[in-house]
């Protein structure tokens, strides 16, 4: 995930006061792969998918 989208990722979660753990809970992954995917990485296949669903949940 490049910097811009991670930084994103980081301040819709501060906006809506959720964590990584628990964004990670909606995606049914765990957290330390989601952070590994929001520090870029992680970006196979699986992985891009994760990406589309994260933008579609936070709305980025």
């Amino acid at each position: 995930m490049p910097e811009e989208l991670g930084a994103k990722v980081r301040s819709e979660l501060f906006k809506r006061k959720m964590s990584q753990k628990q964004l990670a809970e909606m995606l049914g992954i765990g957290s330390v792969y989601l952070s590994d995917i929001i520090r870029g990485k992680k970006d196979g296949p699986k992985a891009q998918e994760h990406i589309k669903h994260i933008r579609k949940i936070l709305d980025i």
